[in-house]
């Protein structure tokens, strides 16, 4: 015959039942034992007196039920014995009060059989000294973090950009603290460009203001936190997922998963150093034409004074002069250059052409969501079968973890899909903006910049054959430019309708020059 019983939920004071999570995870333990155990559940008391004595508001009310309606409860559950009693005298005596009306208690997380005289040393162990089980303490304020973090608070000390605060009830949070947000924004631009390694990056964040190590600053990179999103770490059988935080986001979701990707080595990046010789700006970016080999740098002692090279090495001898090389790459950057009385002549063509390469973007929404229908059709096959025993729970976390690692990813790449026109103007001109001053910011800005705007340009490394320079792609938006300078030239006044014409499309990675700094 099925057994019934009570469910009893107690925490010490008020104050814990409406702001702690000690009630929410001991009424889900109790629950989650009873259908285990194939329980029935009557009721459900929740409790926040002490347990010095059983004078208690909602205690009395269960034993007035329990008489009122004896033979129909079995059991009071409770999680461990001081949610019980921690007096030892009265606890033995509620324990008989309670055996008269056929209703046993029993503490799932310490059981007894008290029908085993020995067990009353035990009981009596149980109930005399619960305030000096620190471990269990521990275990308590664990399942209380992780009930905040399943509900979506942050109550940890807060990463790098945010700082912990109180509201007026008491309740903790976090909020965005500057500059440090902005930095880290930009920190996670600058990755999902993939020009600079992470730990580059790490030492020009550090320049502009933020204050952590190597290590800090990778794990903050990795941390889902800064998208909106709050990791519940795996717990014996309950795997390990993502919420939606209470918090602000620092960056959009797309934009994180981009960063996870280049972190984990699945997209291809050039990852030159950002501090190099100042007479070699190309070093990192250049691929020798003899063996493939991404060309190093060095200085040479002459009769008068230093020259500069760009070579190869390990048995290759290709090397090139530096003076030459840079000159050389000036004028193929004034190749993209627009001109400023045809700025309105950029901006329609370009525009238009990303309003007719992103009606593509519906095809790709389907896509998208087909995928994301099948990877939630796979989770429910493989609920189904870890219901019917034919996958074991370890096979069923595995799964779980891999397509709904997935799934994050194709939501986010779909959300972020959704792109305001009026946005992408003001990109538009920011870019235009840009490419006016390509020569000064090439030749005048800072250092890094420089390194930056030709990793922006030239997503791929370039070959210099001794002519010219040689690439398998550049930025889309910078080539569609140099198609316009080019059919403005052939053009007397260079406003001929052929222009709209043009055939590039321009993609959505790389259509907005990055902006160095000056």
């Amino acid at each position: 015959m099925k057994q019934v019983a009570d469910l009893y939920v107690r925490v010490s004071t008020d104050e814990q039942a409406d702001k702690g999570y000690s009630q929410r995870n001991q009424e889900e333990v109790l629950k989650k034992y009873c259908q285990i155990n194939n329980i029935g559940i009557r009721d459900i008391i929740y409790e926040d007196h002490s347990a010095k004595t059983f004078v208690r508001p909602k205690w009395k009310l269960l034993l007035v039920n329990l008489k009122r309606f004896k033979n129909k409860t079995d059991l009071v559950l409770f999680t461990k014995w001081d949610r019980f009693s921690r007096n030892a005298g009265d606890a033995y005596q509620m324990i008989n009060t309670l055996r008269k009306l056929g209703v046993e208690p029993q503490a799932i997380e310490q059981p007894l059989d008290l029908s085993v005289p020995e067990n009353k040393m035990m009981l009596a162990f149980y109930l005399a000294v619960p305030e000096v089980e620190n471990d269990r303490r521990a275990l308590n304020v664990f399942h209380g973090m992780r009930r905040a973090k399943k509900e979506g608070r942050y109550v940890s000390q807060a990463p790098i950009g945010y700082v912990n605060r109180t509201k007026d009830d008491g309740s903790k949070y976090i909020s965005i603290k500057e500059p440090e947000a902005s930095v880290m924004r930009w920190a996670f631009n600058e990755i999902a460009k993939g020009i600079f390694c992470t730990e580059d990056i790490h030492k020009m964040a550090r320049k502009r203001g933020i204050k952590t190590g190597k290590h800090s600053f990778w794990l903050a990179v990795r941390n889902p936190l800064y998208c909106g999103k709050i990791r519940v770490p795996q717990y014996k059988d309950e795997e390990s997922y993502l919420v939606n935080g209470q918090h602000e986001a620092i960056i959009s979701e797309e934009l994180f998963y981009k960063v996870q990707d280049i972190v984990d080595g699945r997209k291809k990046v050039i990852r030159p150093k950002v501090e190099t010789i100042q007479e070699l700006p190309l070093r990192g970016f250049l691929k020798c034409p003899v063996c493939g080999k991404v060309l190093s740098g060095s200085k040479s002692k002459g009769r008068k004074k230093y020259y500069a090279y760009y070579h190869c090495y390990k048995g290759c001898t290709h090397r090139s002069n530096a003076d030459e090389v840079n000159h050389l790459f000036i004028q193929e950057l004034l190749q993209y250059a627009p001109r400023k009385e045809y700025k309105k002549v950029y901006s329609i063509i370009i525009l238009e052409a990303y309003k007719e390469q992103t009606k593509e973007r519906q095809n790709e929404k389907a896509q998208l969501l087909n995928q994301i229908k099948d990877y939630e059709n796979r989770l429910a096959k493989a609920r189904d079968l870890l219901m019917t025993n034919q996958i074991d729970s370890a096979d069923y976390r595995d799964i779980k973890s891999d397509y709904g690692d997935k799934l994050a990813r194709l939501q986010a790449r779909y959300s972020g899909l959704n792109t305001d026109d009026d946005d992408i103007e003001k990109l538009l001109n920011q870019g235009i903006e840009n490419l006016f001053r390509i020569h000064s910011i090439y030749e005048n800005s800072e250092f890094v910049a420089c390194r930056d705007l030709i990793g922006s340009i030239y997503p791929e490394n370039l070959i210099f054959d001794g002519i010219g320079f040689r690439t398998t792609r550049i930025n889309e938006a910078v080539q569609l430019m140099y198609l316009i300078n080019k059919e403005l030239d052939s053009k007397e006044k260079g406003t001929n309708q052929k222009c709209f014409d043009l055939s590039l499309m321009v993609g959505d990675e790389g259509f907005e020059p990055p902006t160095p700094s000056v």
